[in-house]
């Protein structure tokens, strides 16, 4: 009996081994080229929040009877100013004469038996608010008027109580004014309007009948026509920025030895500035900008030695800039940023280190000395040459491409090109992978087939 021939177990294992080996290979070559983007993190889920409940009220002890409501003690103020403030809505279910009052509203003095309101402010005025002449006339006792945010139709103010007045504030309110109903206000000490169109023929028509006039602001008003030609000499605030004055700036405005503060900005003013400026001695804050001024700085001022704040951007002066202001040791704010300031700036690093606020740049024909500044402080101004003159700045290099014929095309298709072969590099790549892959498996397949056959002939 013959013996039946051996199973050959190890050959088709090692036959599953080839065919494992074969085609993990291909499933490998087959897989995208590109890499794998990696997954985006999942976006929280936005659960809205649930309102938090109010807490209810304390809940009485049984037994024990609810404590009474305490009313409001009676008011001290005139029953006559109670009734206008409210007929204002005005709240007066607390003493309006207590301090603080409801939203700082109003104060009161302290005659008796009925105390009277001194002060009254209106802000954020509900369009219902009509100021009657019987409210205004039982309010005669104010000093003290403002109007913030409260578009109402313009009022006539009793003569009794516009003589009473020392300080009148309008911001965004009245809808209109006029130069002849503000110099009704003869004694007023600080008048303060903006934001409210105001019709005049200039600001002496207000100015001029206001002798106790200390602080004085109408901006942003459209306010026309020139500056006053005569002043009260115990002025100490002015601001008129904002408006559509022109002219020259008065010699007169220079008697002012109380000024303290003057901003005349935002406005179509002319001339230069006058060679008495520097008898301002109690100057802190000066502000010409925006406008049409031109001449030099003048040498008076440097015998200002309050001032603080000195803003002379956006007009046409010229000629040197004085050394004197780095000598000024009060001296925080500088702007002389665009005008036609020429030759050296005569500033050392310190000094500017030393301002809060520094701009001198728009100002073509002056120039900083690269030996004594750094260029990294980045002054808006060229350096200067051997000569003092402001060295021309290198040919940029993005417009003489853009000049240049075809010079910044040329760039931009080197680039795009240089992008476009990536992609272009990996097709190449692609098909000589799989090339080899189809190479691998058939050989593959031709070696199991012969494998197979051989195998077939030793069973036998």
């Amino acid at each position: 009996m013959e013996e039946e021939p051996p199973k050959p177990t190890f050959l088709f294992i090692l036959l599953l081994l080839l065919l494992s080996y074969t085609f993990h290979p291909i499933s490998s070559l087959s897989t995208p080229l590109s890499p794998t983007p990696s997954p985006s993190p999942p976006k929280p889920i936005s659960t809205p929040l649930s309102p938090t409940p109010s807490p209810s009220p304390p809940k009485p002890i049984s037994g024990s009877p609810p404590k009474p409501i305490s009313h409001s003690s009676p008011s001290t103020l005139d029953p006559k100013q109670l009734t206008a403030l409210q007929s204002l809505n005005i709240p007066t279910a607390r003493d309006p004469c207590l301090q603080p009052s409801p939203n700082n509203a109003t104060r009161c003095d302290s005659s008796a038996p009925f105390r009277h309101l001194v002060s009254l402010h209106l802000s954020n005025c509900s369009d219902d608010v009509e100021m009657s002449s019987t409210a205004l006339k039982s309010l005669n006792t104010l000093q003290d008027l403002s109007f913030f945010n409260c578009p109402i139709n313009p009022i006539h103010l009793p003569s009794d109580l516009a003589d009473n007045l020392r300080s009148f504030t309008c911001i965004a309110s009245l809808r209109h004014l006029t130069g002849v109903w503000l110099s009704h206000l003869r004694n007023v000490s600080d008048l303060s309007v903006s934001d409210v169109t105001v019709n005049a023929s200039g600001p002496t028509i207000i100015l001029s009948n206001l002798k106790k006039l200390r602080s004085v602001t109408i901006s942003r008003t459209n306010l026309t026509g020139f500056l006053p030609k005569k002043w009260h000499l115990n002025i100490s605030y002015i601001d008129l920025s904002g408006n559509q004055l022109k002219g020259h700036v008065p010699i007169s405005l220079t008697y002012l030895e109380n000024l303290e503060f003057l901003n005349l900005s935002s406005n179509q003013l002319s001339g230069s500035i006058p060679s008495m400026f520097g008898d301002l001695i109690s100057l802190r804050n000066v502000s010409l900008a925006s406008n049409s001024m031109a001449g030099p700085i003048p040498d008076s001022i440097s015998a200002m030695p309050a001032l603080e704040h000195l803003d002379l951007s956006s007009n046409q002066f010229n000629g040197t800039v004085p050394r004197f202001l780095s000598e000024m040791k009060h001296l925080k704010y500088l702007n002389l940023a665009n005008n036609n300031f020429q030759g050296v700036m005569p500033f050392n690093g310190s000094f500017i280190k030393r301002l809060v606020v520094f701009k001198v740049g728009g100002n073509t024909n002056l120039c900083y000395n690269h030996s004594t500044l750094s260029p990294k402080l980045k002054l808006g101004i060229a350096p200067c040459d051997r000569d003092g003159l402001p060295v021309s700045p290198p040919p940029d290099r993005s417009s003489s491409g853009d000049s240049s014929t075809g010079g910044s095309d040329d760039s931009g298709d080197n680039s795009d090109n240089a992008d476009d072969n990536k992609p272009k590099e990996h097709h190449r790549q692609g098909p000589s992978k799989i090339v080899l892959g189809v190479a691998i498996t058939l050989s593959s397949i031709v070696f199991l087939i012969i494998f197979l056959v051989l195998l077939s002939k030793w069973c036998r």
